[in-house]
């Protein structure tokens, strides 16, 4: 019996789960402390006035369209102090994306590059979904 009950409970939390688990997936932060949040046009403003563009997204959504003249750092893979100093200098506008609002590495990189000590850093949340859905132009 105390198994079954086990079981039950279990199988309530695993059903709950794809509820809440959605949730926490869509809460990247709107801001980031020290960074301008910016959306598709203001991404496009800042891609005309020739800032970095940082894209943070795994190798195949890189290889399947990005920004034009992007940077690529993998987040988990390539995205450090160092590779991003090889790249972008600290007075360079620099713009951050990926995969959208469920994707936290924009977020988590805009914090780590204030803390370097970039201090033009946007937060393109809405990411590379909004820039292609906005008509702007995918290499």
């Amino acid at each position: 019996m105390h198994q079954l009950r086990c079981f039950v409970g279990l199988a309530v939390l695993l059903l709950a789960l794809p509820l809440g688990a959605s949730e926490l997936v869509d809460a990247t932060p709107e801001s980031v402390p020290g960074c301008t949040t910016v959306d598709a046009a203001d991404a496009k403003t800042l891609f005309d006035n020739e800032a970095a563009f940082v894209d943070l997204r795994k190798e195949n959504m890189w290889n399947n369209g990005r920004v034009p003249g992007a940077i690529w750092l993998d987040f988990k893979k390539a995205f450090n102090q160092e590779a991003l100093q090889n790249e972008v200098d600290k007075n360079e506008a620099l713009v951050f994306y990926c995969s959208g609002v469920r994707c936290p590495r924009s977020a988590k990189a805009s914090e780590k590059a204030i803390a370097w000590g970039y201090n033009k850093v946007y937060y393109f949340r809405a990411g590379f979904p909004a820039w292609k859905n906005a008509g702007y132009p995918v290499e």
